[in-house]
This record gives structure tokens, sequence and C-alpha cells, in this order.
């Protein structure tokens, strides 16, 4: 390379000479590693219509249907590195027409709940070992448990602090939580309907191909009261399984609860769910059990409380799709629940799916808060999805409940009868942008 000077002036001219630059630039390149990173904008629009004539309680004689329109809007914002993983997504669910400011001469605008679903930051540790901070979903396993709750649209996230862990062939995962509503100088009070503290450790392997199994343990914990520092904990331990092979598909769960409830009672109760199907060219047929454990006692009679709590249960995958029982308390007078399901599924194309589920209702267990026959209905759900695009799906739905005297009892409703629900759901998943450097 050949270097000249310019008397009286301040500059220095490089003039390259080829066979040292390249070496030069090869020398560089050896020296710095390659660093990866990607930058995409995905969004999600999800419109449902929904024809509510018995959807949740039972529809009474002289109830009018309801029909009503929801929108989900989501910008899902993600960064990520070789180090470092970044997600954030704005969230916006409102009811078509839910409008507070309308006037003649404004624009007809809704009255949304515009605010933050995800927001946090994945951390590399190690090779194969991270850590994530803020705000996040928790789905794991077959959702029995820890779920998004996506039906719901606005979905459940959990402000938390996850560790996740690969120990040779096992998956370990440890989550700590922490909820305030306000920033206080003193006192630990929350509201009792929420919890205060999530915390869970869940280990999981993939044997082979077919089979996967998972331990899980949450500690779930709820004040008193509005105006308590006391937190009762209640303990949760189980495990998941699944197994495929051939045409046959199975998977289990079961969990049992220790600890104490929220009225600071000893706690002893369980949940044990399963299903199995068999697949015969575009048909698949099965069968499925799913037992909530409940109270025999009612009240101040309880020295045990056996009624199992659901905590974030992802309820509407769960025990019908009309969601009669996704508060056991309320809607089985604390009797628990027996839903006993067939189902046929049909795979008609590529591109559409049918499926149909018939449930067998009663209760676990009568108390004094419901009647002596255990008996709660039968209720048919049929949905339809059509996949037309990579970023879209069509689904539709129809639900109908047939009630027994037992849950018009339970539900308080004497002259309810036949129930049904229908929606209609859009949903728009398209990549807006991505770029990789």
């Amino acid at each position: 390379m050949i270097l000249k000077l310019r008397a009286g002036i301040r500059s220095v001219k490089l003039i390259p000479n080829p066979k040292i630059s390249l070496s030069v630039l090869f020398v560089f390149t050896l020296s710095f590693p390659k660093v990866f990173a990607q930058f995409k904008v995905d969004a999600e629009l999800r419109t449902r219509s929904e024809l509510r004539d018995g959807y949740v309680k039972s529809a009474a004689g002289d109830d009018v249907p309801a029909f009503l329109i929801s929108q989900r809007t989501r910008l899902i914002f993600m960064y990520e590195s070789e180090k470092l993983r970044i997600k954030l997504t704005p969230q916006d669910v409102r009811i078509w027409g839910d409008d507070t400011n309308y006037t003649l001469s404004g624009s007809n605008g809704n009255n949304g709940s515009l605010d933050l679903f995800e927001g946090f930051a994945d951390i590399k540790l190690s090779k194969e070992n991270w850590v994530a901070v803020g705000r996040q979903q928790l789905v794991y396993d077959n959702q029995s448990i820890l779920s998004n709750a996506n039906w719901n649209q606005n979905g459940i996230s959990s402000d938390a602090i996850l560790l996740k862990l690969k120990l040779q062939k096992w998956n370990l995962h440890l989550a700590g939580s922490w909820n305030t509503l306000q920033s206080l100088s003193s006192d630990n009070f929350y509201p009792p309907d929420r919890y205060k503290s999530i915390d869970f450790a869940w280990l999981n392997r993939q044997f082979d191909p077919g089979l996967k199994i998972s331990i899980l343990h949450v500690a779930a914990g709820r004040t008193e009261s509005d105006t308590s520092n006391t937190i009762y904990f209640r303990q949760t331990t189980g495990f998941y399984t699944s197994f495929i092979k051939n045409k046959l598909t199975f998977w289990a769960d079961g969990y049992y609860q220790y600890g104490k409830s929220q009225a600071g009672k000893k706690v002893s109760a369980f949940l044990f769910d399963a299903e199995a199907g068999y697949k015969i060219k575009i048909l698949n047929l099965g069968a499925g059990y799913s037992f909530i454990s409940g109270n025999s006692e009612t009240g101040s009679n309880i020295t045990t409380d056996h009624l199992y709590e659901p905590i974030y249960r992802s309820r509407h995958n769960f025990n019908g799709y009309m969601d009669y029982y996704s508060s056991y308390q309320k809607q089985t007078g604390g009797g628990g629940l027996s839903d006993f399901y067939v189902f046929a599924d049909i795979s008609a194309s590529k591109k559409l799916n049918i499926r149909n589920n018939f449930h067998f209702f009663s209760l676990a267990e009568t108390n004094s808060a419901t009647p002596s026959d255990k008996n709660l209905g039968s209720e048919n759900d049929l949905v339809a999805k059509y996949k037309f695009a990579d970023w879209g799906l069509l689904e539709a739905g129809y639900f109908f409940y047939l009630p027994t005297e037992t849950l018009k009892s339970i539900q308080g409703v004497k002259n309810g009868g036949f129930s049904q629900f229908l929606y209609l759901q859009l949903s728009v998943t398209p990549s807006l942008f991505k770029a990789n450097k």
C-alpha cells in the first residue's frame, strides 16, 4: 500500500494495492464471527359474529336471542438475534358499536380496550438456555392447566420471569410471578378473584417421535380478601402424556391439588382427562372422558375442599363449546363435573376440516346446593374450518344444549329449554414485513 503526504495539508491518501487489500479483507472476515438478526412484523385481525340463544346459561322461554360482533386486532413485532429475542404485541379488543362518544357529526368509533398483550425480552444464557422477562403467553401441553385462552378475544398473558433450560434430553422450565394492582408503600392487597402469584415448574421429554411426557407443578396464590395480606397457595401436581402410532392417537392428563383454598381450608382435589382416536382414511373417530372432583358438603360444613380449581385451563377447549362449565363452583353448585364425549373429525381436504363432538354431562358429587339427580344434560358441537389462504381462516360453528331439571335448578332458570349458539369467525394473519441482517 502506497502512502502519499501533501505538505501543508492535513490529509492522508491511501492508494490501495489490490493484492494487499484482498489479504486484509480476508483477515478481517476470519476475525469476526457471522452475526444473524431478523426483524419482522405480523398482524392478526379476528372478527367473530355470534348468535347467542342460551350461551353460557340456558335460554329462558321469554329471552330474546342476542346478536353481536367482536373484533381482535393485533400487531406483532419480533426481533431475533443470536442472543436476544424481543416480542411486542399491542392489542385492541372491541365489540362493534360499543360507543360512548357518539354524536351525529362525529365518527362512529368504538370504546375498545387498547393494551399490551405481549412485551418481553428473551435473553440467551448459554448454548441452549434462555430466560424470558416480561408479559408473555404461558401455554403448555394440551392447555389443561396453563393456556392463552385463545377463544376469548382478549386472551391471557402473564407478567412473569421464565427460565428455559435444556438438560440433555429433558426440557425444564421454571417460572415465577408477583402481581400488584397499584404502586403502594405498604401492604400486598390484591383482588381475590385474580391470582396474586403463579409459579410453576415444567419437565418435558420427547421419548420417540410418537411418545411425549410432561410433569407439571403449579403454586397458585390468591389473597384471602381485597383488604387482607394473607395469601393462600393451592398446589397442583400432575402429568400429561400423548402417544401417536400409525392410525391411533391417545392423550391423557391427571392432576392432584393440595395446600390451602382461598378460604384457608385444606385442599384435596383432582382432575383427569383422556381421549383416544382412530383414523380411517379421512375420518377420525374417537371418545374422551373428563372428571373434575367436587364437594359433597357446602359452606361451613366443608372441612376439606374437594372442588378442583381450573387455574388457567383453556375453558373453551374442554367440557363443551357452550362454556357451561368454566366456573365449577358457580356452574355445578360445587359438585364438580363428569363429561363423557364421542367425536368424529373429517379432513375433507387440505383446506377443509369438520369436527362434531357430543357430550354427556353429570355432576361428580351432589350436595345441599344441587338436586339429587346428577344428570346435567347433553350438548352437541359442530365446527367447520376452511383455510382459504396461508394468511386466512374462515370458521363456523353451531352448538346446542339439551338441559335437564338438575341443570336448570343449579342455573336458576325454571323455564329453561333448548339452547343454541351460532358463530362465524374470520381470522386474517398476514406477514407484513421481514428483514434479515
